[in-house]
């Protein structure tokens, strides 16, 4: 996904001067461009933007691909569709939103709140490094600075939290009991390991 960002990026920048943002980018309030909430994210107003996009997706997004495809790939479109109606909602009429920000903060909702969810160790690891190298993230829901999609972050972040809560836990891996009935000493001879053999009780 991130390489596709790129390849975009590079395309629009030097042979389409940017027009492409106009084609793919979210529109809000126009009903005829909804395809645009999968498109968007790929799409950036320019270099530096994507450059300020591409760290925290990419790590924030193998730490969600780390639980497996299918849990990224749904985890991904969840965030896309929650961020992209609250940009389209809550902006104005006809503004233009390009970027993979609202991926970005979902990506950061999701990890922390999965630590909570499943209670694995492993899940409750990467959600305190994300809190610790990532957690200032969380002002960037907040109105800050004009030009940026507030409201991108704000639903995207929503977005994984409801991911993280609605996908259903990955399944612990269970002991497995060799024997018959557990008995210890079992081993390998179906549970009588214990007996001592056939009348075989001490005396």
């Amino acid at each position: 996904m991130l390489a596709a960002m790129w390849v975009l990026e590079i395309i629009d920048a030097f042979l389409f001067g940017g027009r492409l943002d106009l084609v793919f980018g979210l529109r809000a309030w126009n009903f005829d461009n909804a395809w645009t909430l999968v498109t968007a994210p790929f799409m950036h107003a320019g270099l530096a933007h994507l450059m300020s996009n591409s760290v925290p997706f990419l790590v924030l997004g193998a730490l969600v691909a780390f639980g497996g495809v299918g849990r990224f790939v749904w985890t991904t479109l969840i965030v896309m569709a929650v961020s992209g109606i609250g940009v389209w909602l809550l902006t104005g009429p006809g503004a233009l939103t390009v970027g993979a920000s609202g991926l970005v903060f979902g990506y950061f909702g999701y990890t922390v709140l999965r630590g909570i969810v499943e209670r694995r160790t492993v899940d409750i690891v990467i959600m305190i490094c994300v809190l610790i190298f990532y957690g200032t993230l969380i002002w960037g829901v907040l109105p800050q600075q004009e030009g940026v999609s507030w409201q991108a972050h704000l639903f995207g972040f929503l977005g994984g939290l409801f991911a993280a809560y609605v996908l259903p836990k990955r399944e612990r891996s269970r002991a497995v009991d060799r024997g018959y009935g557990g008995y210890p000493g079992a081993g390998g001879r179906g549970g009588y390991g214990s007996y001592g053999g056939y009348g075989g009780h001490p005396r």
